[in-house]
């Protein structure tokens, strides 16, 4: 069973243990790298499968206003999502996108949509996301540091609108 949880301190020994494999890094980055990006709007994340921490991700509370695509939304941004190499090929990452949408309408209840982008160079993440409900906008950001990347959206429904609708 797959469970998300907000990183905090009693996780960082866990955390600097994940990796992702060597040709995934210039799409990732290392942990280090990751958690230098950690701050008051860009929260880390932690996945577990049962009891076992098994992968990470980023959510940038600031991403519209950071990146021009996302400027005429609401939207969150997914960033640095992986699964560590040594629980990669067992499906952690695709039930983690399938819980991202509640577990984002929970944790991010102000915000409508999540957004990311993935490298033109990495089919195999972006047909994870369109498989997790991620849907390609058909524009392609420019300014990531391995090449275009295609900008993907959600919507994640709050609990909290659809009670007041």
């Amino acid at each position: 069973m797959i469970s998300i949880e907000k990183m905090t301190t009693r996780h960082l020994a866990d955390v600097i243990t994940l990796a992702v494999m060597d040709e995934q890094k210039p799409f990732v980055g290392t942990i280090d790298d990751i958690l230098k990006n950690a701050n008051a709007q860009v929260r880390p994340h932690v996945i577990f499968a049962d009891d076992t921490m098994v992968g990470f991700f980023l959510i940038d509370t600031t991403y519209s206003k950071s990146f021009d695509f996302a400027s005429r939304s609401n939207a969150i941004g997914l960033r640095s999502f992986f699964i560590s190499k040594e629980y990669q090929g067992k499906g952690y990452a695709k039930q983690a996108i399938l819980a991202l949408p509640n577990y984002l309408s929970e944790a991010y209840p102000n915000h409508t949509a999540v957004m990311l982008t993935v490298n033109c160079q990495n089919p195999i993440a972006k047909q994870l996301y369109e498989k997790g409900g991620f849907e390609d906008t058909n524009d392609l950001y420019h300014g990531g540091p391995s090449g275009p990347q295609h900008i993907m959206t959600m919507a994640i429904e709050s609990s909290i609108r659809a009670a007041n609708l």
